[in-house]
């Protein structure tokens, strides 16, 4: 059995006050969009000065219990670029090209017109296999693989030259060329390659049973609020310990912080090199450019698993952005209608943020984008 360290709760760190975030943060729970936040938020000044940090934690994590800065949330969709950066290790290390048909590492999956799908267009979101409802956590991770393998694409797809949000389905597949090409279960080499060298403790894709029952009320709830308050079936013990790369990254938000303080970083922390800064540079900026997503129906830059800023296509902010003065070079991933995560390399600046509520898109956007603009505004880089 896995022991979980009894070490006593994090104080949040203050090198710097976000009166404005902490405001809107506080709004969004008198109008019930979420029970509660975690906001981590660091700042690279340059010139050899100490990067300074600060967290805000409000409200509940569930009804009748405080949020704290050990409080583990779900962060769904931010989770992939996670996925994404295991893969970028297997490609610096030679086990695999970008553009490899999937197929040539997963044989099972090159029918029904899928033989040249590649490992790039499952990271761009523009292979033609976003609709598949893939049957997680109740399918194991196999019969899942199988699944995918089996299905045929959407039709009148064009690989690369039609995009559209993949929530699960190429997210499994590119767990799967980590299992197959490195022999470890996902799982195992996210935690053992990513998180524990970055000091990333309390994260997890995928929680071993005993930690979920150790962690008891440090997990915190995900709710459903566009009416009312009612608790998200992510919360239960299936949808924690079982393995979705695309979507169940679980542990308190400044580990994901410090996962984007890597990147800015250009791959390092502390001694510790997790990619190299020419990996981290192709990552990070456009592959698919100008294309219009079907899923979020926008157009929307995508890196190589994540969004890059996207604000230059009109006057209408895109969906789950990082706000109207997020330099060009932003990049960075959110999860469904609760949290975001971003660099932004112009100002040195990284946040991480999570909410427990789910109010409906509308007030989502509105919500993250009044948030991150607030951050800008009280640290005085918004142009």
């Amino acid at each position: 059995m896995i022991a979980v360290a009894e070490e006593p709760a994090v104080t949040p760190t203050s090198d710097f006050e976000l009166p404005r975030t902490h405001e809107t943060l506080t709004a969004g729970i008198e109008q019930g969009l979420h029970l509660g936040a975690q906001l981590y938020v660091s700042l690279e000044t340059g010139g050899g000065e100490p990067i300074r940090r600060t967290e805000l934690v409000v409200g509940e994590r569930a009804i009748g219990q405080a949020m704290t800065p050990d409080t583990l949330m779900i962060w769904l969709s931010s989770t992939k670029p996670i996925t994404a950066v295991a893969v970028a290790q297997l490609w610096e290390r030679g086990l695999l090209e970008l553009d490899d048909p999937v197929a040539r590492h997963v044989p099972e999956f090159g029918v029904h017109g899928k033989e040249r799908v590649t490992v790039r267009h499952l990271l761009t979101h523009t292979g033609g296999i976003r609709k598949l409802n893939v049957g997680w956590p109740e399918a194991s991770w196999d019969e899942i693989i199988d699944f995918i393998c089996r299905a045929r694409p959407e039709p009148r797809w064009v690989l690369g030259e039609k995009a559209g949000y993949h929530l699960a389905s190429s997210w499994f597949l590119l767990g799967e060329l980590v299992r197959r090409l490195d022999g470890r279960h996902f799982r195992r080499y996210v935690r053992e390659e990513i998180f524990e060298p970055l000091g990333m403790r309390d994260s997890w894709v995928g929680m071993p049973r005993e930690k979920f029952e150790a962690y008891g009320d440090r997990l915190g709830r995900m709710y459903s609020t566009e009416n009312g308050r009612m608790e998200r079936a992510w919360n239960r013990e299936a949808h924690v310990v079982g393995c979705s790369p695309g979507g169940n990254g679980y542990g308190p938000i400044r580990e994901l912080g410090r996962f984007y303080e890597m990147l800015l970083s250009r791959g390092r922390w502390q001694d510790t090199k997790i990619l190299s800064p020419q990996t981290v540079e192709a990552m990070t900026v456009p592959h698919r450019v100008g294309m219009h997503d079907q899923t979020f129906k926008h157009k929307l830059d995508w890196g190589l698993g994540f969004i890059v800023n996207s604000n230059h296509y009109g006057a209408d902010l895109p969906p789950y952005g990082y706000g109207r003065h997020a330099s060009r070079r932003t990049f960075g991933h959110s999860g469904f209608q609760s949290s975001t995560g971003f660099a932004d390399p112009e100002h040195g600046l990284v946040v991480a943020l999570v909410t427990n509520g789910n109010p409906g898109e509308p007030r989502h956007t509105e919500r993250f984008r009044d948030a991150t603009e607030a951050i800008y505004e009280d640290l005085r880089l918004a142009s």
